[in-house]
């Protein structure tokens, strides 16, 4: 691995604070260019990010793998030039062949109903469970961020919660439904589930310890087939959804950012071009001279 590529690691890991999995993925994109290259990377202009995007083309690679490893190398490229290894950004110019983002699975407002009303209060996991669903569609946090709260990233009283990942926090009100069926799970059940009286995780398995991604996915699997919801829904269901019912009610694209911890806005104007989409259906099916 080069000596540019060192830097850029260590400026990701130190600067940037990118969790695990995105450091491998932008890592992994531009060792690969410097495979293809086999020369100084800091002589680069845009033909030959022109040729690399067709020759991962050429190798099968579909078009979001193409978008990705293209957007990592610009992102290495600005490193480059804001170090002064290099007088401009090849990528800038170069248009890679663009993927077209798939539409995010929505459930209504009547099917976000359902799904909380499932669990039922009646033992620890119904408490516990019905905790999490309201949490996960109150805040719109990610799987991974749900399961990695602590007691003490939660605010009960001023009705919000702390998310803290990779180095980056946010805070996220809460509604008080959520807040109410948090309440009762920290409450009434919590010290009853967990093993170690030193447990700081916030949600628990039936085991004592800390619940896990695919332990949840199974909760919410489980529940979706009880409200016979016949869309698939996963955790990101519900953060979709979550995203999408606060634009429809007039909030804006930028306190969505915030809330959601996005880190570029194209990533939340997916929601404003699934209204746009939604208001022409529905001009071109009703109006009388569409």
């Amino acid at each position: 691995m080069s000596g540019y590529l060192m830097e850029y690691e260590l400026y990701l890991k130190k600067e940037k604070k990118v969790s695990n999995n995105t450091l491998s993925s932008y890592m992994r994109d531009v060792c690969q260019f410097e495979k293809y290259h086999q020369s100084d990377l800091s002589q680069v202009d845009s033909s030959v990010i022109s040729a690399y995007t067709q020759w991962l083309l050429e190798q099968g690679k579909s078009d979001s793998t193409v978008v990705r490893s293209i957007a990592s190398l610009k992102s290495f490229y600005n490193f480059l030039l804001d170090n002064g290894y290099v007088s401009q950004n090849p990528v800038r110019v170069s248009t890679p062949h663009r993927a077209e983002r798939k539409i995010p699975q929505i459930l209504t407002g009547s099917e976000v109903e359902r799904l909380l009303e499932q669990p039922k209060c009646n033992g620890t996991k119904g408490y516990r469970d019905r905790a999490m669903l309201e949490l996960l569609y109150a805040t719109g946090l990610r799987v991974s961020e749900l399961i990695a709260l602590d007691v003490s990233d939660v605010n009960i009283g001023a009705k919000y919660i702390r998310c803290s990942v990779s180095g980056r926090e946010r805070v996220v009100p809460i509604y008080p439904k959520a807040a109410k069926a948090l309440s009762n799970y920290m409450t009434r059940v919590r010290d009853r589930m967990i093993e170690n009286p030193d447990e700081v995780a916030l949600f628990v398995n039936v085991s004592g310890g800390r619940m896990s991604r695919q332990g949840f996915w199974k909760i919410i699997k489980y529940y979706q087939e009880k409200a016979e919801i016949d869309k698939q829904t996963t955790p990101h269901t519900l953060r979709h959804s979550f995203a999408m019912h606060l634009l429809e009610n007039g909030a804006d694209l930028r306190s969505i950012q915030e809330m959601m911890g996005h880190a570029d806005i194209s990533s939340t104007q997916i929601y404003a071009n699934m209204i746009k989409k939604k208001l022409s259906e529905v001009y071109q099916k009703s109006h009388p001279r569409a």
